[in-house]
């Protein structure tokens, strides 16, 4: 591909207020670009990019320039507003149900060795990365819980297998990777609490101390098991 239609799929993402797939960007063009060339052009873009405070990444919902976490610190400093960070049992159960997935609360449960509460599960499903996918053919048809494209996108991941590799099976273990990514982690507390900066808001609910669980975790992108039951059947209990 010449460099000015790399420069026009550079502009096209650069601008770009979502991800664009290689569908999306193939209508750059009148002429017939396939989808080869739009693939090699992406690869080169990215080593263009290689020395700059940007980077062109591949995520599941497409490709997208985003800064270096190497830059975060500088880019910070621009705005007062801080994200939310997320406590050890927030951290815990996320990773639990990205590795192995699709699993209901109460399994959740027995791994971590604490009840889970429903705080913990709010702060997951409204920042979007999980979801009930359907429900388990069990007593009370609980949710089945898994994570979403968003997900992967805020991770900067491409797919589940694109996950941390565990060096520990051990739920914290599991946390404190998936918060070397991009996520806030507050590896302190101890309690299921919530801390949002900009609000100054800390919403704690008390963590029931018992024994760590000794399940491990399985790696991720499990295929959905039998008993899954499609989500528009019964409502869920969320039981065990």
């Amino acid at each position: 591909m010449d460099d000015h239609n790399k420069r026009v799929i550079e502009t096209a993402l650069l601008c770009a207020q979502e991800p664009l797939t290689v569908a999306d960007l193939s209508r750059l063009f009148v002429e017939d670009i396939t989808t080869a060339d739009i693939d090699e052009a992406l690869v080169e873009l990215q080593r263009a990019w290689d020395d700059k405070g940007m980077e062109l990444v591949h995520i599941a919902t497409g490709w997208r320039f985003q800064s270096r976490l190497s830059m975060r610190e500088y880019l910070d400093r621009l705005t007062p507003e801080k994200p939310p960070k997320y406590s050890r049992a927030v951290m815990e159960t996320l990773a639990i149900i990205a590795y192995r997935q699709p699993v209901t609360r109460g399994e959740i449960e027995e791994i971590r060795g604490v009840a889970v509460s429903s705080n913990v599960m709010k702060q997951l499903e409204d920042r979007g990365w999980v979801e009930v996918i359907g429900h388990k053919d069990t007593i009370g048809r609980p949710g089945l819980y898994a994570t979403t494209k968003q997900f992967l996108d805020d991770l900067s991941l491409t797919n589940l297998q694109s996950l941390p590799i565990l060096e520990d099976a051990a739920p914290m273990a599991a946390a404190e990777q998936l918060g070397q990514a991009v996520i806030e982690f507050d590896p302190t507390a101890t309690v299921e609490t919530v801390v949002i900066e900009e609000s100054t808001e800390v919403m704690e609910v008390a963590e029931v101390a018992t024994e760590e669980a000794p399940t491990e975790l399985a790696q991720p992108a499990q295929e959905p098991s039998e008993d899954v039951v499609s989500e528009s059947g019964e409502p869920s209990d969320e039981t065990k």
